[in-house]
């Protein structure tokens, strides 16, 4: 009986003991989630991107020197968001041709069984994430025309293979959600005066464990001097301040 009582007692002790939770924007920041007069948070009309952390500005800044870069870290630390804004900045400014933005189609836990429409309809959900990113650097009807002409494409990675991607910037977005085979498979499709920007977050695939390949093929790449490699964390997230907290004790 007093073993039990003491294990009892051990098991509140551990689940009671604080954590070390790391704020994303303490008090001195100025800023709150509940704050109605957000000007600085507003990200849609603001032509050029501004880094919000010093590894968020290491990103930008490897984006613009590096044909290849690999952009790893938790939800919400603007990997996605960044590297579509370069890809937007990139062709408004001339240094690319046109976009494509690649994504696999893989269900986030749950099956959503067939999808009804044609080939479009059916990728959309999947898809939808770099849609909100495009809508806000370029609204709603310039990026149905940029669509519409080819300027920008988003598909699928089992759409990719055997292209060759030239004058380019190409966005794999939830890299963790592909398997080795197929990251080298998309990595080999870079073609002249083309970047590619990969982002994902390693601890957070929705494949069976081990099959993911982001992890082994961001530490091979980081061996190559003329690639790099962003390992973003907490202190980097730019969604509510509670995301942060939440991913340091879950």
């Amino acid at each position: 009986m007093a073993k039990r009582s003491a294990r009892h007692k051990a098991r509140e002790l551990q689940y009671h003991e604080p954590a070390t939770v790391h704020p994303l924007f303490p008090p001195e920041r100025g800023w709150s989630p509940h704050d109605h007069d957000q000007h600085s948070r507003d990200r849609k009309y603001v032509k050029n991107v501004r880094a919000m952390s010093p590894t968020q500005q290491r990103l930008m800044d490897a984006i613009d020197e590096r044909s290849v870069v690999v952009a790893l870290g938790p939800a919400g630390t603007g990997k996605t968001y960044l590297a579509i804004a370069k890809a937007v900045e990139a062709l408004e400014a001339g240094r690319a041709g046109r976009i494509v933005l690649s994504r696999p189609a893989v269900e986030a836990g749950e099956s959503l069984g067939f999808l009804p429409g044609a080939l479009e309809e059916k990728l959309a959900p999947y898809l939808r994430p770099l849609y909100d990113c495009l809508t806000e650097r370029l609204g709603t009807k310039r990026l149905k025309a940029l669509v519409a002409e080819g300027t920008i494409e988003i598909a699928p990675v089992a759409y990719m293979r055997g292209r060759t991607l030239n004058d380019c910037f190409i966005v794999i977005d939830e890299a963790q959600n592909c398997t080795y085979g197929q990251l080298k498979m998309l990595l080999t499709r870079l073609g002249w005066r083309s970047t590619m920007v990969l982002t994902g977050d390693p601890d957070q695939t929705d494949l069976l464990k081990g099959m993911s390949g982001l992890g082994d093929i961001a530490e091979r790449l980081e061996r190559v001097p003329e690639i790099g490699v962003v390992r973003l964390g907490d202190s980097d997230i730019v969604r509510h301040p509670l995301v942060a907290g939440m991913l340091t004790v879950l």
